[in-house]
């Protein structure tokens, strides 16, 4: 074992949050801007070491929501043979946690790439999803991939749950306006009462979980045309759908309400919500700042911008 880094890349979901995880497709895209770094070295006294911002200590020791990524590196090491080898694991994250922007997947992405490299080992993508799995099953439950598929992607991805992800064709034009409305994003709640509410009333819920999906493959035209109001009608219908689930937030609302306010093309939640960010579609960079400067005065803890030109020089 020597030294080596993994990288990876914040997510955002663009369209298809909750209805992915029942067969529908999403639309995601990896944001080169926002990273995340692990170094792993190896030491010589046997202690398995964590540095980061949310735990630092022994591995034996993390406690939840470090968990699921423990028994990721248990698994690795035994993969590795390697069960008794000393390292220190540095994580430097600029995502968020809890804000929907797939922070543990990006974690576990990255964990496992600096791994296989430290060890000498190639590695290709359907094998690094398995590994992901590993740590998303035990932090999430019932992951749909989406997270771990987008955060090692170099580009937007079309996503249907049992299938290989797909790159996706964006426009050249375009800006999607994020915003941190300052709340953690609750997944495991969101998706758990979606499902509450699918067992217990099927007919009524779900019409929303097909109108999601459907209003997906509408936005993947609009994409393929160039079709920026198109997409951004598709943007809030989807949201409307997922307000009707119960799965937007007050804080997620007036943020929505002042980039429509302020010209957004069509504004929504993404992630699980009930916290976490939500997304504006802007017609240009011009644009993009004045719905940018419209959502920091409504009480957005941070802003952060793709420019969809982004997805055709993401290497």
């Amino acid at each position: 074992m020597h030294q080596e880094k993994g990288e990876s890349r914040a997510k955002i979901i663009l369209i298809g949050e909750h209805a992915v995880v029942y067969g529908q497709p999403a639309i995601a895209l990896p944001i080169k801007s926002i990273k995340l770094q692990v170094t792993v070295t190896p030491t010589q006294d046997h202690q398995q070491k964590i540095r980061s911002t949310f735990y630092r200590g022994l591995l034996a020791d993390a406690q939840p929501p470090f968990t699921g990524l423990t028994k990721l590196l248990s698994r690795l090491l035994v993969f590795f043979s390697a069960e008794s080898q000393g390292f220190t694991l540095t994580i430097e994250s600029a995502l968020p946690a809890e804000r929907g922007m797939g922070s543990s997947a990006a974690c576990a992405i990255a964990i496992i790439r600096a791994f296989y490299a430290a060890f000498d080992t190639s590695l290709d993508r359907a094998t690094l999803l398995n590994w992901a799995a590993v740590s998303e099953k035990a932090i999430h439950g019932n992951p749909s991939g989406l997270d771990a598929a987008t955060t090692s992607a170099d580009r937007p991805q079309w996503f249907i749950r049992g299938e290989a992800p797909k790159a996706i064709h964006f426009p050249s034009r375009g800006v999607l306006v994020i915003a941190d409305t300052g709340e953690m994003g609750q997944t495991g709640a969101a998706v758990g009462h979606v499902a509450d509410l699918l067992r217990r009333n099927h007919a009524r819920f779900q019409p929303l979980i097909e109108s999601i999906g459907l209003a997906s493959r509408k936005a993947a035209v609009a994409l393929a045309q160039d079709d920026l109001a198109a997409l951004g009608k598709q943007l809030n219908t989807a949201q409307a759908a997922l307000s009707q689930l119960g799965v937007s937030a007050p804080a997620l609302d007036r943020l929505i309400q002042a980039a429509a306010a302020a010209g957004a093309l069509g504004a929504k939640l993404t992630g699980s919500g009930q916290g976490g960010c939500m997304i504006a579609l802007a017609q240009d960079s011009t644009s993009a700042a004045t719905i940018a400067q419209a959502l920091q005065r409504a009480g957005a803890a941070a802003t952060w911008q793709y420019d969809f030109s982004e997805s055709e020089a993401i290497s």
